[in-house]
């Protein structure tokens, strides 16, 4: 009996193991969860928010108001069209960068610490700093040889693509990177003798390798453009122009300037929802990907 004790007291091990990150999991995500979704269908602003158990219940309409009546369609597609912009402009430059300083030449250290830059600076001084590049006397029109304004109407869409570009690149050269030191140097061996030039060893010996990280990174990098607050708040301000009107900063503005709580939360459901299919058509192409390769 006592032998037996122990061996159920083994297996329920692992089980056990699991309690403290469920109870974390359930107390910081499933519970916040729960209760977004339910003020998501309040009647809940700045008169019932003292008393926000007592609001009133209209179930989706919150969600109806949202689609018919505010600019949330609007800022759904400028955030995934931005998003999307971001993502496919940083491929190229961090795939650039990563091969770039793949060989060790003097001073690597120092070049690879100077790209990440623009990646570990906090956002705010990132937007503060572009903000006064693009002012009407700024850097960007002396540059460019033009007049106008960038931080409002039709360029300023081209303002946050291009501060969100510079800021975010880095992310997939840092993560190609990371992928080019896993990289087996036989292989390269082999293509070499094989007489395969820089550019089909690229296409045919490296490109094919980084596919996991690399994905990984545009994923990442599309996730965080989408969710994207600060750079957009500080660039811009609120209430921000409607060419840059994304959805974290609707959702902020109908919060905390027009006090519609419930209209808010809604919002940042919709926001979750957006954020949650690409994560899970990438996780599902890479449980695909491993059940291939364990075959």
């Amino acid at each position: 009996m006592t032998s037996r004790r122990r061996t159920v007291t083994r297996q329920g091990r692992p089980l056990w193991m699991f309690l403290p990150g469920g109870v974390l999991t359930l107390l910081v995500i499933v519970v916040p969860l729960a209760l977004a979704l339910y003020i998501s269908l309040l009647d809940l602003d700045q008169y019932s928010i003292r008393e926000w158990v007592g609001a009133e219940f209209i179930g989706f309409e919150n969600y109806v108001e949202a689609v018919r009546d505010s600019n949330l369609v609007h800022a759904i597609g400028l955030s995934v069209g931005y998003s999307a912009l971001v993502t496919v402009g940083c491929l190229p430059i961090g795939l650039a960068a990563a091969v770039a300083t793949q060989d060790r030449f003097k001073g690597r250290g120092l070049v690879r610490s100077v790209l990440l830059v623009p990646y570990v600076l906090p956002a705010f001084v990132v937007g503060s700093t572009w903000r006064i590049i693009f002012q009407p006397d700024g850097v960007a029109n002396e540059v460019l040889g033009t007049s106008g304004l960038w931080l409002n109407g039709p360029r300023s869409f081209w303002a946050l693509v291009i501060v969100q570009l510079w800021a975010g690149w880095p992310l997939v050269y840092l993560l190609a990177a990371a992928g080019l030191q896993s990289l087996d140097v036989t292989v390269h061996e082999a293509a070499a003798l094989d007489g395969a030039g820089w550019w089909a060893k690229l296409r045919h010996v490296v490109l094919p390798q980084l596919r996991g990280p690399v994905s990984l990174a545009l994923v990442i990098s599309f996730l965080h453009n989408v969710n994207s607050f600060t750079l957009p708040f500080v660039l811009f301000g609120v209430p921000s122009p409607y060419d840059v009107e994304v959805l974290p900063v609707l959702t902020y503005v109908e919060s905390f300037q027009n006090f519609e709580f419930g209209l808010s939360v809604a919002m940042a459901v919709v926001s979750l929802v957006l954020v949650a299919i690409p994560m899970a058509v990438y996780l599902r192409a890479v449980r695909l990907d491993t059940g291939r390769g364990q075959r």
